[in-house]
């Protein structure tokens, strides 16, 4: 199949040219013609598939082809939980309305409003958008979504476990009634089903992949290791191996923070990337990183979300993560576009639960090894109990989500 079987426009089929598409991948080839006849759809795809662009096109033909308005209201609102990844969208929109008399622009917060609004002011066809700063900036008048068309909930699973459910059900109520509506999600979960029952018209399921498979080519390995040894190890694999592109993650901002000085005293440049850094800040890491003059970026799950990173070879959880779906979305940054990738991680015993509902939930046991001199020094004997595991709904506040993680930690001595 190719993108001139779908039914696309010729601007549209010039600007994936340009970009050096041929072929859609599986999400595109089945989600775009459903889009173009304007059918709700309720899709899982996982990061790294090319949904992007399977709602991106279409879009931008149904827009494309309707009398364009002289005030240019907003009429696509595309919602994210991220600033990195409404600004990878953006980027995207832009460069396939390339050779279309389309405007987009994106909103988020942790920068100035300023330029924002005055992008706003000019008239806006396609807005990317944060829910925090989109409503901010409805409130304060300088938006209206009365003219809406088309909404997109993008990585709505996420949207959900950091506590948006209110600020979405708020967005909800300021749409008109007759729109189209596109929600993607990395997996089915029973709340990510309420929400789109609540809202959505017949929408057709859309599955690119079985739910919770991780990417095929990826190799993954466990590192059985000495808690107190994991920042040796980490340093000895990065140096030793002169591996120059590592993502590494890590559960906190502190530990993030800690880890990339550590990184720094040992020549290894690094930069951190999670929700206390500045948006700058934020921007000019991940630049950094994508162009080889930061070697290593460590990030915490949710800063990470949406990256956007051609080729990575080497991902390494340094920690693992509290929820389970959470390593899957790690490890699908490598081995992307028929590329090989490899995904490390470093586990202690006090992480051993977590390594075995990971298992469970992707039905693979990961090989382990152990490296000499690095080994753990305890047995599982010496550690506590596990306390029992409570039942956790993904779309409680985020009050709720941030004491269940803390909760789940395991226990310092």
């Amino acid at each position: 199949m190719t993108f001139n079987s779908l039914g696309l426009s010729e601007p549209l089929l010039r600007a994936i040219s340009k970009k050096g598409y041929s072929e859609p991948s599986p999400i595109q080839s089945k989600v775009i013609p459903v889009i173009l006849e304007k059918n709700d759809v309720l899709a899982s795809a996982q990061t790294g598939t090319g949904k992007t662009a399977g709602f991106t096109l279409p879009i931008l033909q149904l827009l494309g082809n309707e009398r364009q308005l002289s005030n240019r209201p907003v009429r696509a609102l595309i919602l994210t939980p991220t600033r990195e990844l409404a600004a990878q969208i953006y980027d995207n929109v832009r460069a396939y309305s390339a050779y279309m008399d389309i405007k987009s622009a994106v909103i988020f917060g942790g920068v100035k409003a300023n330029p924002q609004i005055a992008a706003l002011k000019k008239g806006v066809d396609i807005l990317i958008a944060t829910p925090g700063r989109l409503l901010d900036l409805h409130n304060q008048h300088f938006l209206s979504l009365h003219k809406i068309e088309v909404l997109v909930l993008d990585e709505a699973d996420r949207m959900l476990d950091m506590g948006f459910q209110r600020d979405i059900n708020r967005i909800l109520n300021l749409l008109p009634p007759r729109r189209q509506n596109l929600l993607f999600s990395a997996t089915f979960s029973k709340e990510i089903k309420r929400l789109a029952h609540g809202f959505m018209d017949r929408p057709k399921l859309i599955e690119a992949t079985p739910e919770n498979t991780t990417v095929e080519k990826i190799n993954q390995k466990v590192y059985r290791v000495d808690k107190k040894k994991k920042t040796d190890l980490i340093l000895d694999l990065i140096a030793g191996g002169r591996w120059q592109q590592v993502l590494v993650f890590t559960r906190t901002k502190h530990g993030a923070n800690r880890l990339t000085e550590k990184m720094v005293k040992a020549d290894i440049s690094a930069a951190a990337i999670h929700g206390n850094k500045s948006q700058g800040a934020r921007t000019k890491a991940l630049d950094g990183f994508k162009k080889g003059n930061v070697r290593v970026l460590v990030a915490t799950d949710i800063a990470a979300r949406g990256l956007d990173i051609p080729l990575l070879p080497h991902v390494i959880n340094y920690e693992l993560p509290n929820v389970p779906e959470d390593y899957v979305h790690r490890i699908g940054r490598t081995g992307r576009a028929g590329a090989s990738g490899i995904a490390l991680s470093l586990v202690s015993l006090d992480e051993v639960e977590y390594l075995r509902d990971i298992e469970k939930l992707i039905d693979i046991k990961i090989p382990k090894e152990t490296i000499d001199g690095f080994e753990p020094t305890e047995k599982e004997s010496d550690l506590p109990p596990s306390p029992k595991k409570k039942n956790f709904n993904r779309s409680q506040s985020k009050s709720s989500s941030k004491q269940y993680r803390r909760n789940k930690k395991p226990k310092r001595k």
